[in-house]
């Protein structure tokens, strides 16, 4: 327990350096806050700012020159982690603070972020709503009020390295049973094939974090059972024990992980693959586009196929669906600007444009029925069949309160500082006693 709290302080420590450093984006220059001039409004846009998101901003900017500039506030993935970007979010805007107008959440921080969000159902018809993704927009919804609207979304999906696989003898044939989904024990007599100290088998993010919970109720819907049941969790069950075992076997029976990924999140697996080249690799379909600019070797990216993820024999494969959602700030006093420019980012060839510069997979059903962008685009096909088998994580207005307990106790149990059944005690015992790391 002393150990939880310990990690309790740090994550605080983190927040506040966190919190300071959003302060220091808004007086900057190319973020600060400052009052209209010349009845310009300027809208302040709290995001991870890509350059297709930098491009889209330049898009509205040059639209509506003279009357509405947005402002980027940049929080990027490289600097700030999920969980310290959801506490930072949470921390200015609980201050009552005006100085954000739009801000991105992960589309399973809704509920929490309600409190602090203008309500969104005047501004969009159900006409306008029947247009996008089912997936997304379900996770817009709180106690029956549209209180966000989807930015993009994402699924779960398993990279692999062609040009390795094709080495094989069999290679051809083993990347067709590849791109049907293989079971876990085939993924496993897989790597048996290769010497794991010159090639990492699978990467996976394991730190202790949001990115970790995916796999694990990946591992879960992939038996053919969920997390959670009538709000209730249901975490210490024969399917959570096995999930959660198959995580600590890849690393320390099969080897077929590095332990390192103890410490990593997905931004990190992705440059641990590519310097050592990883052969497998669980991510999201943003990386092979979005982070194209960020890394100083992308030789090896034409090598970087994708599949689904392995499932579990006799079950069925399942993907966590992902991705972000905008909300406008209650405290804002630009409501109406704030509007115009969440419309904007709906259009399709903005949407299209994000995709194609960033890989941010677009929200609206037209785009994936386009026959000529698809034939430009033919991996949105392959995604959408994700999307088919895609899951969703809980919306629950304490489920952030709670992805803190169980990252946490899962993360113990992958770097074998305890056993999976206590691991999963522990988080169900911390979970219904409404003990959270952070207040």
């Amino acid at each position: 327990m002393k150990e939880l709290f310990k990690g309790s302080n740090l994550l605080i420590g983190a927040v506040i350096l966190t919190f300071v450093a959003l302060v220091t984006y808004m007086i900057t220059p190319n973020g600060g806050y400052n009052q209209n001039e010349n009845h310009l409004t300027k809208v302040y846009f709290a995001d991870n700012i890509s350059v297709a998101h930098q491009q889209l901003i330049d898009r509205f900017n040059n639209e509506y020159r003279g009357k509405i500039e947005v402002v980027p506030i940049n929080l990027p993935f490289a600097k700030f982690s999920t969980n310290e970007r959801k506490e930072l979010l949470a921390r200015t805007l609980r201050s009552n603070s005006s100085r954000i107008d739009v801000f991105s959440v992960d589309i399973i921080w809704v509920p929490r972020f309600t409190r602090w969000s203008h309500p969104l159902d005047d501004y969009f018809s159900q006409q306008d709503r029947d247009k996008l993704l089912k997936y997304p927009l379900q996770s817009c919804y709180y106690e029956n009020r549209l209180m966000a609207i989807p930015f993009y979304t994402d699924i779960g999906v398993m990279y692999y390295r062609q040009d390795i696989i094709s080495s094989l003898p069999d290679g051809a044939e083993i990347e067709q049973k590849l791109k049907a989904s293989i079971t876990w024990q085939e993924f496993i007599n897989l790597s048996r094939r290769f010497s794991h100290q010159n090639n990492p088998f699978y990467l996976f993010a394991a730190d202790n974090y949001e990115g970790l919970i995916c796999s694990f109720v990946e591992g879960i819907a992939s038996q053919n059972q969920s997390l959670f049941d009538s709000q209730s969790q249901r975490l210490n069950t024969t399917a959570g024990k096995k999930s959660l075992q198959l995580l600590v076997d890849l690393i320390h029976k099969y080897q077929m992980t590095p332990e390192i990924v103890t410490k990593y999140d997905e931004f990190q697996c992705y440059l641990h693959a590519l310097k050592y080249d990883g052969i497998f690799l669980r991510g999201w379909p943003g990386f092979l586009r979005h982070y194209r600019t960020e890394m100083e070797d992308t030789s090896k990216f034409q090598f970087l196929k994708m599949a689904p993820l392995p499932h579990f024999k006799g079950g069925q494969p399942a993907f966590v669906f992902g991705g972000w959602n905008l909300m406008i700030s209650k405290h804002s006093s630009k409501k109406d600007e704030a509007m115009k420019f969440i419309k904007f980012t709906q259009l399709s060839e903005n949407q299209k444009m994000m995709f194609q510069q960033g890989g941010y997979l677009p929200i609206i059903n037209s785009i994936y029925q386009d026959t000529l962008f698809l034939d430009q685009e033919p991996d949105l096909k392959f995604y959408r069949g994700l999307m088919e088998r895609g899951i969703h994580r809980p919306y629950m207005v304490d489920y952030t309160k709670i992805s803190d307990i169980l990252s946490y106790q899962l993360h113990l149990a992958i770097k074998k500082q305890q056993s999976v059944s206590n691991a999963l005690e522990q988080a169900s015992s911390l979970i219904q006693s409404k003990q959270v790391l952070i207040e």
